[in-house]
């Protein structure tokens, strides 16, 4: 399909219902973000090219805060924020990737076969690893050509780099293997890429929120079939808008302070006879404090108790959206928050202890939302970033305001949460 036909088929009724779905009432720009984008595409990689389009959603964490890498339970969603990607296949091996504001990436797939130090934390080793993860499983690769453009913050904790991560993969299932990987298969193999090729060890929960679509909670027990299941739940249609404030921190130098998160949970459960936390009985923690904390130190033993009641308080919260009892969620979100805050301690690094923008978002949340039935906590990683809050429609522009005028115009970000995830468009 050329840039030509690309227009017509935009406009097409099973189209159209696809960009409804995803964007709401933003259709119309959207669509003009895909056209631009197919323009930039002919631009940087030549015209009459057999072109696709692809989107990724960004995904924001309900509850469930650093559960996932020990096997716990969350519950996520996908936004209407999204990584779009125009692309088409080539056939030397060769992936060049061109995202909006960054240099091009240019990955030899027939070379960067395995990881590689020197290249850790780059967006070619990512492309890298998807393309090993691929391989590994016995589907097929190859080289394309790609621009891509994302409105997921880069930073913000609604993982940006999971959203690329499953760009590439969605690419590659759709212009190599005909669609039949599944997205959460995508998704594992983005948390092998982000873990081997990367060199983070995060959780799988960001891959597969974003993958996924909907809000989902995920139980990660047996991480190679993770129980998924959609909770078909309208936050809007409640009567409440889900924003997130970017308080204008980065994540960009805090991989040390996530790492030691799961380092410090798996300490205690390998001290118990187990690898994570989900196989540990609780009761046999608590009743171990004092030799843990004398070989771990009080924070190790902190974290592990915040997992622990984490994991019950996601499944209480799922209880509770199934049966439509928002109040009671709302609880849990506030719970969640707090445990976040004072056990698990990633509302800012100890490593710069004068930046406390999510203390202060968290506080002024607090004031405004507390009265108004509202409800607030850390969002995604933590250390930096953002927090989540739930509003009431009525009290969003107040929201926005405050938040607007501490963090800076435009921090409030008002979501939809989006029913499809990672998805060929055209």
């Amino acid at each position: 399909m050329n840039r030509k036909m690309l227009e017509s088929s935009l406009k097409s009724a099973n189209v159209a219902k696809t960009l409804e779905a995803i964007y709401g009432d933003a259709v119309q720009s959207r669509t003009e973000r895909i056209l631009a984008l197919a323009d930039t595409f002919e631009e940087t990689y030549g015209e009459g090219r057999d072109i696709a389009v692809f989107s990724v959603p960004g995904r924001s964490e309900l509850s469930g805060n650093h559960t996932d890498h020990n096997h716990g339970r969350v519950i996520a969603a996908s936004i209407d924020l999204d990584i779009i990607a125009v692309a088409a296949p080539r056939e030397d091996g060769i992936i060049r990737i061109k995202s909006a504001g960054f240099p091009e990436d240019v990955v030899d797939i027939s070379v960067y076969t395995a990881p590689d130090e020197a290249k850790f934390g780059s967006s070619a080793s990512l492309i890298a690893g998807m393309c090993a993860g691929f391989t590994a499983k016995g589907y097929k690769i190859g080289g394309f050509d790609a621009c891509t453009t994302s409105n997921v913050l880069k930073g913000s904790g609604l993982s940006s780099s999971a959203a690329f991560e499953d760009m590439v993969g969605n690419i590659l299932n759709h212009l190599y293997n005909d669609g039949k990987v599944d997205n959460v298969e995508i998704a594992k193999l983005a948390q092998f890429s982000e873990n081997k090729f990367f060199g983070k060890p995060c959780g799988l929960m960001d891959q597969v929120a974003c993958a996924a679509g909907g809000i989902v909670a995920i139980d990660f027990k047996d991480t190679t079939a993770p129980v998924i299941e959609k909770l078909d739940f309208d936050v809007t249609a409640a009567g409440y808008r889900l924003c997130i404030v970017d308080t204008g921190g980065n994540h960009a130098d805090l991989t040390p302070d996530y790492a030691a998160v799961p380092a410090e949970m798996k300490s205690v459960a390998r001290a118990m006879g187990a690898e994570v936390l989900r196989d540990v009985d609780e009761k046999s923690v608590l009743a171990n404090i004092k030799s843990l904390r004398e070989q771990f130190g009080d924070r190790a033993v902190l974290r592990a108790l915040h997992f622990f009641a984490e994991n019950r308080r996601v499944k209480e919260q799922s209880d509770a959206l199934r049966s439509g009892d928002l109040r009671r969620y709302f609880d849990g979100v506030i719970a969640s928050g707090r445990s976040s805050f004072c056990y698990l301690q990633n509302v800012y690094t100890s490593v710069n202890v004068s930046e406390q923008g999510l203390s202060l978002a968290l506080n002024l949340a607090e004031r405004y939302l507390a009265s108004k039935g509202g409800a607030w906590r850390v969002h995604g990683g933590g250390f930096a970033g953002t927090i989540q809050a739930y509003v009431p429609a009525a009290a969003v522009e107040g929201y926005r305001e405050i938040m607007d005028a501490v963090f800076g115009e435009g921090a409030c970000i008002p979501l939809c949460i989006r029913p499809l995830g990672a998805i060929r468009i055209v």
